[in-house]
Order: structure tokens, then C-alpha cells, then sequence
């Protein structure tokens, strides 16, 4: 690519960003959303996070979807997953997951 094909882009891009967020500001007011649909939207980060996560909790190296005991990550995420249920609170559950997998990549233990 020439460097006015990549000028080219990150301007569109960044135009294409400024009108989809500025949309919400001109016509927000003239637009009622349902409020159903505003009750989904409550869980569109949650949604967005574990389409983040779930990938790199799965998936091995290769790109095969990899289920066991000798995947780290799954097993820190399931732990993680039981101490925020117990705890309900999403700091130290970042802490402790990122502790608890640091220690298992430490020991080798599986």
C-alpha cells in the first residue's frame, strides 16, 4: 500500500467512527428505544467481554478447540469463574484469576 492509501483509510475510518458515535447525539432525542431493548443492552458489555474471552480460553495455539485439565487458561477462567460467584466482586476476581493462572504457568503442575 502507497501512504496515501493508508492516510486514505485511517481517515475513513475515523470519519465512519465519528458518525456512528455523533449519530446517537443528533437523533438520540427524536428516537425512543423500547424498553425491552434497553434491557438487552444492560448485558451488551458482559457480551461483548466473553466474546473476548471465550476464544482464548478454548482455543489452542493451533487454532483446535482445546478442553482439559492441561489447558491453563480454561482452568484459571473455571476457578476464576467459582471465585466471582462466591465473592461478587470483579476486582478481585481479576487479581485472583491472573494470580491463579500466573502460579499454574510457575509450578507446571499439570
Amino acid at each position: 500500500m502507497a501512504d496515501w492509501e493508508i492516510w486514505l483509510t485511517i481517515a475513513a475510518l475515523a470519519i465512519a467512527t465519528a458518525a456512528t458515535r455523533a449519530s446517537f447525539w443528533l437523533v438520540g432525542h427524536h428516537i425512543t428505544i423500547p424498553k425491552r431493548v434497553n434491557e438487552m443492552l444492560r448485558y451488551a458489555p458482559a457480551c461483548a467481554l466473553a466474546a473476548i474471552v471465550a476464544p482464548d480460553l478454548l482455543l489452542a495455539q493451533d487454532g483446535a478447540v482445546h478442553i482439559g485439565f492441561d489447558n491453563l487458561k480454561l482452568v484459571a477462567g473455571a476457578v476464576s469463574i467459582a471465585f466471582y460467584v462466591v465473592r461478587r466482586n470483579m476486582l478481585e476476581t481479576i487479581i485472583f484469576g491472573m494470580l491463579f493462572f500466573t502460579t499454574l504457568r510457575l509450578l507446571h503442575i499439570f
